[in-house]
């Protein structure tokens, strides 16, 4: 996410409280209700859901680690928790920084065990 000179996420402040905190409850929140949201997408039982965030510069870079034990992968929920963490801090920062834009959601690893 590109946040240009927004003090909001620098500062992890918005008038609705800690943006990150928030962002992250947000994303794990939605990675658990994945199913509820896509649509023909299984639910799944998740072992664990992480939200981190890295703020560099002018971007949040906002990653979802997500783990099941099902025989199905966990791709959806770790993209679902990213969008939705993404949107949150879009949503708490945008009276603030209007250049934000969301950008570059992808899986980055996949691991079956």
């Amino acid at each position: 996410m590109r946040a240009g000179d927004d003090p909001c996420v620098k500062k992890k402040r918005a008038a609705e409280g800690d943006v990150l905190t928030v962002a992250q409850i947000a994303g794990i929140q939605a990675a658990k209700r994945t199913s509820e949201l896509i649509p023909l997408c299984h639910p799944l039982a998740l072992n664990h859901v992480a939200i981190d965030f890295t703020v560099r510069g002018d971007a949040v870079e906002i990653v979802c680690t997500a783990e099941t034990s099902a025989p199905t992968g966990v791709e959806m929920e770790a993209l679902t928790g990213v969008s939705v963490a993404a949107l949150t801090l879009y949503d708490m920062c945008k009276a603030v920084d209007k250049a934000m834009r969301i950008e570059g959601i992808r899986v980055v690893e996949k691991i079956k065990e």
